[in-house]
């Protein structure tokens, strides 16, 4: 038997990396969990006071938009169409923060691509 390792793994380590590969295991399956909870939710943002709600999915799709009638201008439609926007893009931030924050916190701050 060459010098360091024993029939367990290398070195004597075979316990700690079992126990690096368990908690591995346990932070994939928080993962898969927190990411289904994520996508369960719904994310609600306004523009404009309140004239133009947008509500998204933890999965970024826009489920609904609701329009205040006073919003509706035939005269200033572009209005409209940025408020439209600006609300559905608020949602989705809302969405990308919550479900970065939720990883953040279950990986203890490295930096993994979500």
């Amino acid at each position: 038997m060459a010098k360091g390792f024993n029939s367990r793994g290398m070195g004597g380590m075979g316990g700690g990396m079992n126990n690096m590969i368990r908690q591995a295991q346990k932070m994939q399956q928080d993962m898969l969990k927190a990411q289904e909870e994520l996508e369960s939710k719904t994310y609600e943002a306004g523009a404009g006071g309140g004239m133009v709600t947008a509500t998204v999915s933890g999965k970024k799709e826009l489920v609904s938009v609701a329009i205040d009638p006073e919003a509706v201008d035939p005269e200033d439609v572009e209005m409209l169409q940025d408020l439209i926007v600006a609300a559905v893009n608020e949602a989705l931030r809302k969405a990308s923060d919550d479900a970065s924050s939720r990883m953040s916190k279950l990986t203890g701050g490295l930096d993994l691509p979500f």
